[in-house]
Formats: C-alpha cells, structure tokens, sequence
C-alpha cells in the first residue's frame, strides 16, 4: 500500500510537472499571442500607444497594393502543392504497396525528410534558375548562348514554389501513409477485391481510401497548413511582385515601423480565417468525394485500363524526390566552386575558400545547434516526464486533450500567433536567446511526442514488472530498464525535434527581435544576394546538422547495445 501511494505522489508530481510545461510553455503561449494579435488586428496595442477599438490596422492592410493577388498566390499555392503531393502520395503507396520497391522507401527518403525546407528551396533555386544546372543541360541542345529570359524562380504563377512545397513535403506523406497502411489488412482487401474482377486502381479508391483516410487527416491537414502559410520558401522561390500574403505579413511585421505591427497582426487574422476556410474546403471536398465513390461502387464501376495511368505517379513521385536530391547536390557543388562559367556542366575550380571563412558561418552555426539543443533537451524532458506520469498513474492513452493540444501550433498559420508574440515581447523581460528557444519549443514538443508516443506505449511492460519483482523502485526502473530499452526511439525522437528547430525561421526572427543569427535565417537572406557560394555553405551547413543528429540516432544505440539483440533501433 505505502509502495503505491509512493508511486501515486511521484506520478503526480511528474504529472504536474509536465502539465505546467505543457500547459505554460505551449497551450498559453499560443493562446496568447492569438489573442493578442486578434487584438492588435482591431486598434489593441498599448506598447505602441494603440488602444482599440479601430477598424485603421485593416483599412492599412486592404489599401496595400496586390493584397488580392497576394491571398489568390497563398491559396494557390498551399493548396496545389498539398493536393499534388497528396495524389502522389497515394497513388505511388496503390502502385508499390506489397512490392519490393517500398521496402526501402524509408531508408532513401530519410535525408529528405531530415533537410530544412530553406536548404532545399536554395538547392532548387540553383537547379532550376536560368543559369543553373537544368538549362545547363539544356544548352548545346537548344543552342543557348547565354542564360535564357525565362522566369523559373520567382515566376507569377508561383510553379517553382509548388515545386518546392511538393518536394518537401512528398517524402512527408509517403512515410505517414505508409505508417497508416500496416494497420489495415491491405493484402486480404486486395485479394477479396481483385477476385469480384475489381483491378487495383478501384480496390483502393472503392474499399481501401475510405479506411485510410480518418488516419492520414492529421498529416494532411497539417502539411495543408504550413504550405498555405509558408514563407522562408515562398521568400526564395515564389513570386516577388506582388509576394504571396505570408511573405506580405512578415515583411509588415520586420518592419521598424511599430505602427506596421497593426496591419500586420490585421494580415496574421486573415491568414488564419483563409486556413479556416481550407481546411473547410478540404473537407466538403472529401465528403464529396466520398459520396461519389459511393455511388461509383453500386454502380460497379471497375475502372479497367487504368493499371497503365496508376503507374505513371511513382514514376513523378520519383522525378519529384529525384529533383530534390539534384537541389542538396548544387548546394553541395555551389558551395565549392570557384569559376563556373555558362553553359559549363560543372565548375571548371573548386575551392574551400569560403568553407574556410569560419568568421561567417560560424556564429549562426553555433547559434542554431545551441538552440536546437536547448529546445530538443527541454521538449524530450517535458515528454518523458508526461508519458511516465502517465504509466504511474495508469493513464496511458487517456489524454485526448494533450493529443488534440500539441497540434494547434501545427494547424496554426505560424503568423496568426507570432506576430501577436512578437508584439508581447517588446514589454517583457525575456532575453531574446531564451525568447528563441522559447519558440523553437513550441513547434519542437509537438514533433517530438508524435515520434516518442507509439514507441513508448508499445514498450513491453513485463521488463517493468520484473524489475520491481526484483524490488527496483519506479525511479530505477525508469532509469535503468524503460529508458536504456527505448534509446533508440528516444533518440530518433530527439533527433526529429532538432531538425524542427534547426528549420525554424520565423520564430527565431521575430522572438529574436532581427538579433538572433541562425544558419536558416543568414541561408534565407542570402538566398537573393549575388554570391551563390555564400549561400550555399549555410544551406549545406543547415542540411549537416540535422543529417549529424539522425546519424548519432543511428549510431549511439547500435554502439551501446551492440551485444544486445532487438535494442540497436533504427532512425
């Protein structure tokens, strides 16, 4: 009895521990930088003398120049981007799904998946421009004598953008889908559809698609999320005049004018009314859908001669994840060339001159680690303290509300919130490192616990129990047996939650306040400056961290456990 009642008060304690945390560090924060910046949008801003209410902050913004064009380019943007890299997605799981080709499919979109999207926005702006490496390729046959006028980058339709958000995110959904198919019997659906004469394109738009869908929602929804309010890519690849809406906030918001802060937070609520009525569109188009394949399936509809069309997108998803592998490459190549004259394939010198220049990169290079470590140790504590309190207290898989609560910062348009942040920060106390972190950790915790949840709970709990039958208190247990068992997943979680600070670039600019230089926000900067080099070497500095981070993910259990079989884990 006194045993329990000790496991009870510790697991209490850890469970409001962690729930101050949680709660303190991630629900308050980004309830409050809502409502500040829903505030500020109506004339509320006493740090700039401003105190509501005033209809001026949206008269400010509906008179900025493009502002209709510039929410058509998010909108488009951010919705094409996520639709295509949905049906490729999905199509190249129909396609390969039971075949050898997907077995390997997480070990070679792994670096993707660990790159920032800075890095591979500033890769693909140097394959695609008119002087990079595809119309290179292009040029003795074409005959081009010099880079052609053509807009790749930057272009009006925002194409090179999708591009982008695709390439990004595609290895994204890939991974989430095929997580989400091992738990339907895909094989026994498939054999049951195939012998009613029902070919492989209808068993998965008919019987499979509609199971799957309540799983993959999240993913989804969240990538829907971030490409519709996107703007270190939008700032390197898509248009300039006028820029997408996100890109017209953050610019309003660094702007050294605190009176732009108004019309600012005025475009931050308008972002997160137009996420609203996405997110309301996607799902009207999914009923829609769903009805229709409904009514397709009664009819008997069997879709023969489609086999042929249905092979067409893993050959895209692969041209896609193809040209993402060429942008890390430039990044690579850029960042060691000396001369590289048109219409040469390759530089005809290379040099490691400004890999040498350490008084440039060294600084954002230390910050970023620093911050990611910070952020990374303080969401892996906050984690491990509420997942235990969890298992002490027999709550396991009780908190919805956690799980519904760590996504809001990733269904959020990060504007919506920060730029109300922002504006909070100019009266605290906070220095702006400690503010940074602060931030990273909003988006850092939810990534890490959706990583370390599963693992966690499908940990054997008979290693528990012998070790307390042995007489190890809840404390030893935890330290010498659950976490030594679960290194590997904690590790990869820890190494997912530094590749989502590493990337982070507008919590570091506007928490940081413009003081705060990390590998992102120097890599988004000179992305539009003459030297590509420079450029470059904090983009392949930016992928380098990450990619460390899952290597030592790797490598540190299968050192340690080396002789233990089942415990070497896999990133």
């Amino acid at each position: 009895m006194a045993a329990a009642l000790r496991a009870m008060t510790s697991g209490g304690l850890l469970r409001a521990v962690a729930g101050t945390a949680i709660l303190g560090g991630l629900g308050l924060p980004v309830l409050l930088g809502l409502g500040h910046g829903i505030a500020a949008a109506f004339g509320h801003f006493p740090a700039i003398g401003a105190h509501g209410p005033d209809l001026r902050p949206w008269r400010e913004l509906l008179e900025m120049p493009g502002l209709g064009r510039a929410v058509l380019l998010a909108l488009w943007t951010g919705m094409a981007a996520t639709g295509l890299s949905f049906l490729l997605a999905t199509g190249t799981l129909a396609a390969l799904h039971g075949r050898g080709a997907a077995r390997g499919l997480r070990r070679v979109l792994a670096p993707l998946l660990a790159a920032p999207h800075a890095a591979i926005a500033i890769g693909l702006a140097f394959v695609l421009a008119p002087s990079g490496w595809i119309a290179r390729a292009l040029a003795p046959l074409l005959g081009w004598a010099r880079p052609p006028d053509i807009a790749t980058t930057g272009d009006p339709l925002g194409l090179a953008l999708i591009l982008g958000l695709t390439a990004k995110e595609l290895p994204f959904l890939l991974l989430m889908f095929s997580a989400a198919l091992t738990r339907i019997p895909v094989g026994a659906q498939m054999a049951a559809g195939r012998a009613l004469g029902y070919g492989r394109t209808a068993v998965w738009l008919w019987v499979l698609l509609p199971q799957f869908w309540p799983q993959i929602r999240l993913p989804v929804m969240v990538v829907l999320a971030f490409s519709v309010s996107v703007v270190d890519m939008a700032l390197i690849l898509g248009p300039s005049a006028p820029p997408t809406l996100p890109v017209m906030i953050a610019r309003l918001s660094s702007d050294p004018d605190l009176q732009a802060l108004l019309p600012a937070s005025a475009g931050g609520v308008l972002q997160l009314v137009l996420l609203a009525g996405t997110f309301a569109a996607a799902a009207v188009l999914a009923r829609i859908a769903g009805a229709a394949g409904r009514a397709f399936l009664r009819r008997g509809h069997r879709l023969r001669g489609t086999g042929r069309t249905l092979a067409l997108l893993p050959a895209a998803s692969a041209g896609i994840v193809l040209m993402a592998f060429l942008a890390l490459a430039a990044l690579l190549v850029w960042s060691a060339a000396f001369s590289w004259r048109w219409p040469e394939l390759f530089p005809a010198q290379l040099t490691w001159r400004h890999w040498l220049d350490a008084g440039r990169w060294g600084w954002p290079a230390g910050a970023s680690a620093l911050i990611a470590l910070a952020s990374t140790g303080l969401a892996l504590a906050a984690a491990v303290a509420w997942l235990e309190s969890a298992d002490r207290l027999g709550r396991r898989g009780r908190d919805r509300w956690l799980a519904a609560a760590i996504h809001v910062p990733l269904l959020l348009p990060q504007l919506s919130f920060l730029t109300g942040l922002s504006g909070l920060m100019i009266r605290a106390p906070l220095p702006p490192l400690a503010a940074v972190i602060w931030g990273h950790w909003l988006f850092v915790f939810p990534y890490l616990m959706i990583a370390l949840k599963g693992p966690w709970e499908a940990a054997d709990p008979r290693l528990e129990c012998s070790a307390a039958a042995l007489g190890a208190g809840s404390w030893r247990r935890l330290w010498r047996v659950k976490l030594p068992v679960l290194l590997a997943p904690l590790l990869t979680a820890a190494a997912v939650g530094f590749a989502v600070s590493v990337a982070q670039y507008l919590p570091t600019l506007f928490l940081g306040g413009g003081r705060i230089e990390t590998l992102t926000t120097e890599a988004v900067a000179l992305a539009s400056g003459s030297d590509r080099r420079v450029a470059a070497v904090h983009a392949v500095l930016q992928a380098l961290l990450p990619w460390g981070a899952f290597l030592a993910a790797l490598a540190v259990p299968a050192i340690l456990h080396r002789e233990r079989r089942g415990l070497g884990g896999a990133a």
